[in-house]
């Protein structure tokens, strides 16, 4: 497994004032260096999908300048850098005509750069719920990290977490439904993701829509129609070695589970056995 390195222990997220004053202050980087727009590139992991329009700012830009500077990253073997927080300056920089732009460089690795990415646009809340819970999503599956892990390191709660990953299970078309809908709040979502299938999500969702469902209609909305509804059969996955000195057993309390939420359900557990393990010691 390599080596996590992410953001330092002593640097959390600040929400009075930006956080790009406290990377700059730790890392010692200089404000302002010019980079030729040319050589600056878009995340193409950015957490955010929808840029809007960026036209007020591109005037803004034109009239007093970029006043605060792109957080990117150099890559040597593209010659390019990539940017981790910064991306409506950049496209707005392109619209109002400019060559350069300031930037603080960072040394980030890949998990690191989406760590900022996520911090930065969940202080200045750009993303959508649906974008949140796929970048830490990201997180969990591609560094390993455990919901504890994400928690630490963006600054939330571990149960919100978990929560925001748990809208993972609304499929993709009827994440478009609630959008277009208008359905964004968290709490009505987490009703919709906690529907047993997808015809009950999508009623739940029309439901919401017709009759304007708060969160707690929505649950017991919710709790009714699972308590008319059979109980789901748990999945149980069980693991056993070919010497079979040991066995592995794992229950869920639903019927359905996908393999990247059974792998990411064991490396919790390890995660927090260890954790258990060491406290006892």
């Amino acid at each position: 497994m390599s080596k996590r390195i992410g953001l330092p222990i002593t640097l959390k997220m600040r929400h009075d004032a930006h956080y790009i004053e406290s990377l700059t202050s730790y890392s010692g980087a200089s404000v302002g260096r010019m980079i030729p727009l040319e050589k600056v590139r878009p995340n193409p992991d950015q957490p955010r999908k929808v840029i809007g329009d960026v036209s007020e700012l591109a005037a803004s830009i034109r009239e007093k300048g970029i006043l605060q500077p792109l957080l990117v990253r150099y890559v040597p073997r593209e010659d390019i850098y990539y940017i981790i927080s910064g991306e409506r300056r950049y496209h707005a920089s392109q619209e109002a005509g400019l060559t350069e732009v300031p930037c603080i460089e960072r040394i980030a690795d890949e998990a690191e750069t989406l760590e900022l990415a996520l911090i930065e646009n969940l202080q200045r809340k750009d993303l959508s719920v649906f974008e949140e819970s796929e970048g830490l999503f990201r997180l969990a599956q591609q560094y390993e990290y455990t919901h504890e892990d994400i928690a630490r390191k963006i600054g939330k709660a571990r149960s919100s977490v978990t929560e925001t990953l748990s809208l993972r299970a609304i499929p993709e078309p009827l994440r478009k439904v609630c959008t277009e809908k208008g359905i964004v709040s968290r709490s009505l979502l987490l009703q919709v993701a906690r529907q047993p299938n997808e015809a009950a999500m999508r009623a739940m969702i029309e439901q919401i829509e017709q009759g304007g469902l708060t969160r707690d209609e929505a649950r017991r909305a919710r709790q009714d129609a699972s308590a008319s509804e059979p109980r789901p059969k748990s999945y149980t996955f069980e693991f056993r070695p070919p010497q079979g000195n040991f066995r592995v057993r794992i229950q869920f309390r639903k019927s359905n589970v996908a393999r990247e939420e059974l792998l990411a359900a064991l490396r919790a557990a390890i995660a927090e056995i260890e954790a258990a393990i060491s406290s006892a010691a």
